[in-house]
């Protein structure tokens, strides 16, 4: 019997493998690439023999993962064989006893050049400190500056392993789905995937915060109805002005993802209810004369601005200047008959394909071919010199090079002329600095400020868009530790440290020196234990730093240092951490018995999540820099001492960590019973009036019974501005606080500090 279960499950395996692989050859065959079908068999062959047997942890073929890559790769993004042969391949690598060689003897040197580039790493670049992931993406990103393809299957696999995210245990959703949001999701923008790029975030947003997707999501299908009336009304008089014009078009419906609308109520602190922008409209045409498309766009918004009067302040213009990422569109927001602004996309079908698939799908690679370049190519281009620039220069910690990439490559962009009317793009919220770096890196460090549209400005002047800057310079002038603090892009920041750090090696090794003829003359062994020991007790985090304080002797060593080593005193507990010391309804607060905090095990088991109580919540260390409390969505991190950090979900320190250390993330779930209070503070402005305070006290106190523990309120020109710490008990205490306020006449702004 068992013989024949396993037999029924090889023919149903066996089924939905060819039905995923029939239709991604179909998809092929539909596409404008040539029809390289025998290449893409033999690499579909190949795969499931060398994954034969494997299953996913959904209970799946392990084939049917790198199929479903590949049909991404072919119907989502538009890629070619290659792509497709080198997605299907992508794990082989990586789970067989297959080699990079043997795939090039195979299938080539530029399919295996792809799968090197996707395979994961072992041996560090940034040392054994750092993070897998951090390594693994840096060799993506080296990989991928020779061949973007790299980076698009990348994010192929990620989307597909988003879908199915699922199967996995919660501390590992958490990993993925925070690198995901920190990373991928970016990256696919900044590639012109805005379709991808959305699906990334709602699924990172669905795993990290459950109920509240399914809530936004709830609230968006019973608004439907309403929603598209609105939508209908508004566009009816539009449409009978675009056919009276002659123009071939399609008006589409956008609703704001269920991520999107999150990250508004998030950071305006408003409800569903309040957001107005979550319905947008788009008009997609095909133009008469191909050249003539830009003008078109405008005709267009001249027609419907007849109609409807548009916001001054709203018009954005990407037309004769697309965004970096190859995005063209001319963006407007009208005034409905209903009273509601509504933006309004008019873009051509051209404009429209790459906004949704991207420019990346388009370049000079088709099939091994290439073609001419076009403007958007040699942008992309730019953007990979880029990456090159800041790998030629990789920060040492693993962290900092994850922010480094961050900071560069997914940032918005303004537009700023050369002297000679030469246009750069930039970073938003770069200096003159930056602008200086950009060209040449000489100019960068000998600049002494600038003139921007020839007004003689500092360094540190922030540039904006359409700004004619001139560099001036100086052979006496040189880097200085706080230009790091006034520049924003990746290469200056990358420029500026590479300087500094030839400039403290020398005092670092005079630090050293220092050290060790100290613990020579008192008998110790100089070592890096004790170097780490004495660099943590000075209040250093590395080593580095400590021996740079020495050899500026900003610190200095003494008797203490020498009670410290012989085991005399105790360092104090790291700034930045709490524990809740409980303190239960209005008894005097007792002194709670010390605890230790816990120290995982080695043999823990991450998969299961820590269930926190009143019982244990002294035992784990709750993080300043994002104050959670009892209802928040939180995750532990492991610490290099071994100790569970407890972090909210949304943290971007917890953002960093997910992504750098996503083995140490583990499930934190609460158990807590309203016995315990935590401190919150709200921040809250408004217009004043008599008796506002008085109200909001009220309500706080008196009705909802809850302890204010510090009030502070300024109040000028009849605006008023405070905060309020109050002792809750959770997450649910908060949210019914802020509801009952938002009742109290001209208070107008209600937001929780952290």
């Amino acid at each position: 019997m068992a013989e024949e279960d396993l037999r029924l499950q090889e023919e149903a395996d066996d089924k939905l493998i060819n039905e995923a692989f029939e239709k991604l050859l179909n998809d092929y065959a539909n596409s404008r690439h040539r029809k390289k079908v025998d290449l893409i068999t033999k690499a579909f062959n190949f795969a499931r023999q060398a994954h034969k047997g494997v299953r996913r942890l959904s209970g799946e073929p392990y084939i049917m993962h790198p199929i479903a890559v590949a049909q991404i790769a072919c119907s989502e993004i538009g890629l070619g064989s290659t792509s497709i042969c080198s997605a299907l391949l992508h794990d082989v690598v990586e789970d067989t006893d297959y080699t990079v060689e043997d795939i090039e003897n195979i299938f080539g040197s530029k399919i295996a050049q792809i799968v090197d580039g996707l395979t994961k790493i072992s041996g560090g670049i940034f040392g054994e400190q750092a993070s897998a992931q951090a390594e693994n993406f840096k060799k993506l990103l080296l990989t991928m500056s020779d061949d973007i393809r790299v980076i698009l299957i990348k994010i192929c696999d990620r989307l597909h392993n988003m879908r199915t995210l699922d199967s996995q245990p919660a501390n590992k959703q958490y990993k993925i789905a925070g690198e995901t949001l920190y990373i991928y999701a970016p990256l696919a923008n900044r590639l012109g995937l805005n379709k991808i790029k959305s699906e990334l975030e709602n699924l990172s947003f669905k795993f990290e915060h459950p109920d509240e997707f399914a809530n936004i999501e709830a609230k968006l299908k019973s608004t439907h109805a309403s929603r598209h009336e609105l939508f209908d009304q508004f566009t009816a008089p539009i449409k009978e002005a675009l056919e009276k014009m002659g123009i071939q078009y399609e008006i589409k419906e956008r609703v704001k993802s269920p991520y999107s609308i999150w990250n508004k109520m998030q950071n305006k602190h408003v409800t569903f209810e309040e957001i107005y922008d979550i319905l947008a409209v788009r008009i997609i045409f095909t133009p008469k004369v191909r050249e003539e498309e830009i003008n078109e766009c405008f005709k267009i918004y001249v027609a419907i601005s007849k109609i409807y009067k548009s916001h001054p302040d709203r018009l954005r213009d990407w037309l004769s200047q697309p965004k970096a990422n190859g995005y063209q569109a001319l963006h407007v927001t009208l005034m409905s008959k209903q009273g509601r602004w509504i933006e309004v996309q008019i873009r051509s079908d051209r404009m429209d394909e790459v906004a949704e698939q991207g420019f990346a799908a388009h370049w000079k690679y088709k099939d091994g071919v290439e073609e001419e370049y076009t403007e958007d190519e040699n942008e992309l281009n730019d953007w990979l010199r880029t990456i090159k620039e800041i790998l030629d220069d990789p920060q040492p910690d693993a962290m900092d090079f994850l922010d480094t990439i961050k900071l560069n490559l997914f940032a918005s962009e303004i537009f700023v002329f050369t002297p000679k009317g030469e246009i750069r793009t930039l970073p938003a919220d770069c200096t003159a600095l930056d602008f200086a770096f950009s060209i040449h890196t000489f100019l960068g460090s000998h600049c002494i400020g600038a003139k921007v549209n020839h007004k003689l400005v500092p360094l540190s002047h922030k540039l904006q868009s359409g700004d004619q800057v001139e560099i001036l310079t100086s052979k006496s002038q040189h880097v200085s530790p706080a230009w790091i603090n006034f520049v924003s892009t990746a290469k200056a920041k990358a420029k500026i440290q590479a300087i500094l750090r030839r400039d403290n090696r020398e005092v670092q090794r005079k630090g050293e020196e220092i050290l060790n003829e100290f613990l020579e003359k008192n008998h110790h062994e100089p070592s890096l234990a004790l170097a780490d020991r004495l660099a943590e007790f000075h209040g250093y985090s590395k080593r580095n730093e400590f021996y740079q304080a020495l050899g500026e002797k900003i610190a200095i060593l003494g008797d203490k240092d020498l009670d410290e080593l012989s085991g005399k005193t105790r360092a104090t507990e790291s700034i930045g951490w709490r524990k809740y010391v409980p303190f239960v309804g209005k008894k005097k607060k007792e002194e709670s018995p010390k605890e230790d905090l816990f120290i995982v095990p080695e043999k823990f088991n991450r998969k299961k999540p820590i269930y926190i109580s009143e019982e244990n919540i002294n035992l784990y260390k709750f993080a300043n820099c994002c104050h959670p409390i009892p209802g928040d969505d939180a995750l532990g991190y492991i610490n290099n001492k071994n100790q569970i950090e407890i972090h909210k979900r949304t943290c971007p320190v917890a953002a960093k960590l997910k992504t750098s250390f996503g083995n140490r993330i583990i499930d934190i779930k609460w158990d807590m019973h309203k016995v315990l209070y935590f401190d919150a503070t709200l921040r809250l402005g408004g217009i004043d009036r008599v008796g506002m305070l008085n109200e909001i006290t009220q309500i706080i106190s008196s009705q909802m019974n809850v302890n204010i523990h510090k009030i502070t309120i300024t109040c000028e020109d009849g605006i008023f501005d405070g905060s309020i710490e109050l002792r809750v008990h959770d997450r649910e205490d908060m949210k019914t606080i802020i509801n009952n306020l938002k009742s109290v006449a001209d208070l107008k702004e209600i937001s929780e500090i952290l």
